[in-house]
């Protein structure tokens, strides 16, 4: 069973075997996929589930890790516009927002959100809630990994914590990743 192709409602397993996985669910002690994709028994846990292999929208939940761009700036609130959940580069997301509230920003105290985000921001947060789509960027390798100079739109690099830009010379800073600029998510 392991590596078939299903359709939603196809049996995947036995409840007797297995406890149902992503894109799963169980009935009448059969576990049934409930998306087309490929089997995947996970044998550590004993689950079935199903690898989707459809555009279907990406399953967003809690403790996963996004790419955003800033979209919006209020005193207590970064609003961003979802990207993609790391994992599924290849199937953006699309429509969908979130925020970042002032006390989710860092391990300590924030004064203003404009020091650590600008505008066309991208950055990498971890959903904190995902019903009402509240994100953090408080770990050290959550924060802005492209930061862009508010002069003249230009990539800023980093040297020693501070971000300039290469093109005028401005200097900014943000709430940056321990991956900024590597291009890595």
């Amino acid at each position: 069973m392991d590596g078939s192709f299903v359709l939603p409602g196809d049996v995947v397993g036995s409840t007797e075997e297995f406890v149902p996985g992503d894109c799963t669910y169980a009935r009448e002690g059969k576990i049934l996929a409930s998306t087309t994709g490929l089997v995947k028994i996970d044998s550590k846990s004993r689950s079935a589930m199903v690898m989707p292999k459809t555009n279907a929208p990406v399953r967003l939940s809690q403790g996963d890790v996004v790419v955003a761009e800033v979209i919006d700036l209020k005193d207590s609130l970064v609003i961003v516009s979802l990207v993609f959940k790391k994992g599924h580069e290849d199937r953006p997301i699309s429509d969908e927002e979130a925020t970042i509230h002032i006390s989710n920003v860092r391990n300590s105290y924030v004064k203003d959100l404009r020091h650590l985000f600008s505008m066309r921001d991208i950055l990498k947060a971890k959903i904190i809630d995902d019903r009402q789509m509240r994100l953090s960027t408080a770990d050290d390798d959550l924060g802005v990994i492209k930061a862009y100079c508010n002069r003249c739109l230009t990539g800023l690099v980093k040297k020693d914590n501070k971000l300039v830009c290469p093109n005028c010379g401005s200097t900014e800073t943000r709430k940056t990743s321990s991956a900024y600029g590597l291009g890595v998510v």
